[in-house]
């Protein structure tokens, strides 16, 4: 399914669903400190319900399982949520997925004790969206918004790989990330007040192969070029992986997590 939105990528279409299989096999990378912040401060654990947002294949509710929440994913994307049931039932995962676009997510009042999005709620119309969440949320309910990605004015290898991606796609907006803080809506905040902040740099391990699957696996690359389009810039990042990258390396991100209440 192609997604168009005039504020990212210039407009340019893409779809997850090209990409899913990558998306499987080279996207599940969050540390595990990225999870046990959650943990630490009671959320998304036994006894609890959650609903993971743009869950893509599963990788937050997939990692978080093992804590005993009872988990629920939606993703817009048709494939993401196959990859997501397929990754689930190899763990013997007991979680629910929906493809629907999150804005048609359609629960009793009440139904979640948190509610989680990682490195999707810029896609989401806002103004729908919120009053639903938090209708979903039960009145103490946390609404947790995530946020990863890698240093590219301090990583080389992060650096080069983002040049490369501008060369066949001049229109994406997925890169120049700096140390910042998960923003948060101004129609967020008309429903919901921000509780607490947590941020910290992660050293993300790969080797050649994997930082190359992660790459293709972004939106700026199979989630929107053509299949040639692709396969060239696949041999120019290994090539360019080859020359300036040793066989396993570590990639500077930046997580951050913002952990919402509703007013």
């Amino acid at each position: 399914m192609d997604i168009v939105n005039k504020d990212i990528d210039g407009g340019k279409a893409f779809d997850w669903g090209r990409t899913s299989a990558n998306y499987a096999k080279y996207r599940d990378i969050y540390p595990q400190e990225f999870y046990e912040a959650l943990v630490k401060r009671g959320l998304c654990v036994r006894g609890q319900s959650v609903l993971d947002l743009g869950t893509g294949t599963g990788v937050i509710p997939r990692n978080m399982y093992r804590f005993g929440a009872k988990w629920t994913g939606s993703d817009i994307s048709v494939n993401q949520i196959e990859q997501a049931k397929l990754l689930a039932e190899q763990g013997g995962m007991d979680i629910d997925f929906i493809a629907s676009p999150a804005e048609d997510i359609d629960f009793p009042s009440g139904t979640f004790d948190v509610i989680t999005a990682c490195q999707c709620f810029w896609y989401f119309d806002c103004r729908k969206l919120v009053p639903k969440l938090c209708d979903l949320l039960k009145n103490d309910g946390s609404l947790v918004i995530m946020q990863m990605a890698w240093l590219p004015f301090e990583d080389k290898i992060a650096g080069k790989s983002e040049e490369l991606v501008l060369k066949y796609n001049p229109t994406w907006t997925g890169g120049g990330w700096t140390r910042r803080p998960v923003f948060i809506d101004n129609e967020v905040l008309k429903r919901f007040r921000i509780a607490e902040r947590v941020e910290s740099d992660v050293n993300v391990h790969f080797t050649r192969e994997s930082w190359n699957g992660r790459m293709k696996a972004c939106r700026g690359v199979e989630a929107s070029l053509s299949k040639e389009e692709t396969e060239a810039w696949e041999r120019e990042h290994m090539a360019m992986l080859n020359s300036i990258a040793p066989e396993e390396f570590d990639v500077l991100h930046y997580a951050a997590i913002a952990i919402l209440k509703k007013i």
